[in-house]
This record gives C-alpha cells, structure tokens and sequence, in this order.
C-alpha cells in the first residue's frame, strides 16, 4: 500500500492483514485516495505472469470472453494468484452469478496435505436465470460422456479447445488436469463414466490429431482435429 494515505484505524488494520482487501472500500474517500495506487498486473513476479497467461490462455481457447479487472477482490483472505467472477448481461443490474479463485497452502493451513486448489461460489437461482435468457434447458443427465487426458501443457491447451467444441456440440465433457500421469488420467476417464476418452501427446499436437479410444470395446485411432465431433458422435451413436 502507498506509504501516507491518510486511513482511520479500522482500515489501516485491515491493510496491515491484507492490503488488497483496502481496493474493496467503497466509501467515495476512500476511492479516491486509491485513485493513483499502483495496478496489480503491473507488479506480477515472473512465475505468477507464466500463471495468469496461461489462464488466459485457455479463456482464449475455449472461445471465453472476458475482462480484466485489476480492482477485484474477492471477500476472503486466502485467494493466491487469479479471481474471477461470472455475470451475464441479461440478468439486469444484478448481473452477478458467482465467483472464486485459486487458493494455495489453505489446505495445509487446515492441516493436509501441500496441494493447490480453487473453488467457487454460484447463485443457483441467477444460473437458472441465465439459462433461461440463453434459451438453455436445463437436463437431468449428468454423466460425462468424453473425457480429455493431455500429456503436457500444450496438449492441455489443445484439449481445452476440442473440449469447448465438444461442448458447444451439446456433448457433455470433461478433461484430466493438474499434469497427471497417463495411467492416472485414464482411470480418471474410467471412473467419470465416460464412453469415450480423447489423448494428445506431443506425436499427436505435431500431426494435429487426436486419438480417440473407445472405453467400451478398448479400441482407438488417430482424427484429425477438425473432425473429433464427427468421430466422437459416431462412438456415441454407434
């Protein structure tokens, strides 16, 4: 926090616990004292940089329109690297459905193990709002039916993509993330209950292929990636 702001106790306090937290003041005062205050995204260390492009990365990808809000705070403390809110433009003045971010070492603050992890909130009721506004029926089925296991960063990318396709192609699906190892992400398509499992590997991002394996019968050939929705419903439908 710039040094000489003029803050009563209370909000000096909470500057000293969390200084981002003093962004979320809405009194008009003491806005305008943030006015000049250095921005974030200016200020990020090189690994966080690496971090918040390749998120923006995959918004790219999937085709996710976005915008960026060096101001936002979410309302707890232990939120690491990037927040994020949803909101929908057809829900009027109260457009806001949720939001979270990613929160590293809470869960060895609680006592487990070291891992990463991220979470959010969303308001069933402006979800079923928004739907509505997109003409968007909401199903009973939630069983997954495509799941996407990627060896490496880009072929996270790649799948993100195909996923948002599949998506988009009213086929529910899914993808393995955080690096997992092959046999690990397998049993992970396994246990979702999906029919069909997508796997790109760095032979696959350099032929633009996908292999696309039957979890059923076991078997499995290389696509190109312009037609996985094509094979993909011919498994489903076959």
């Amino acid at each position: 926090m710039r040094a000489g702001l003029d803050l009563d106790e209370a909000t000096a306090l909470r500057a000293r616990q969390n200084p981002l937290r003093v962004l979320d003041d809405k009194r008009p005062s003491m806005q305008a004292l943030l006015a000049d205050a250095p921005l974030m995204m200016d200020h990020l260390c090189d690994s966080c940089r690496e971090h918040f492009d390749s998120v923006r990365g995959v918004l790219d990808a999937l085709g996710v329109g976005y915008v960026l809000n060096p101001r936002m705070v979410r309302g707890l403390d232990y939120y690491t690297r990037t927040t994020f809110e949803f909101v929908h433009p057809g829900l009027g003045a109260q457009s806001g459905m949720g939001g979270g971010g990613r929160y590293d070492g809470l869960m060895a603050e609680l006592g487990g193990q070291s891992l990463s992890g991220i979470g959010f909130g969303i308001g069933v009721d402006r979800t079923l709002l928004a739907a509505q506004a997109e003409k968007v029926q909401v199903g009973t089925l939630s069983r997954c039916e495509v799941y996407g296991v990627p060896m490496g960063g880009q072929a996270s990318l790649r799948l993100a993509a195909l996923a948002g396709e599949l998506r988009r192609a009213g086929i529910r699906t899914d993808m393995a993330y955080g690096g997992r190892a092959l046999k690990t992400a397998m049993k992970a398509a396994d246990a979702s209950g999906a029919r069909v499992a997508l796997v790109v590997g760095e032979r696959e991002l350099e032929s633009d292929t996908v292999v696309v394996r039957n979890l059923t019968s076991g078997e499995q050939k290389p696509c190109p990636s312009g037609d996985v929705v094509t094979a993909v419903r011919a498994v489903l439908e076959g």
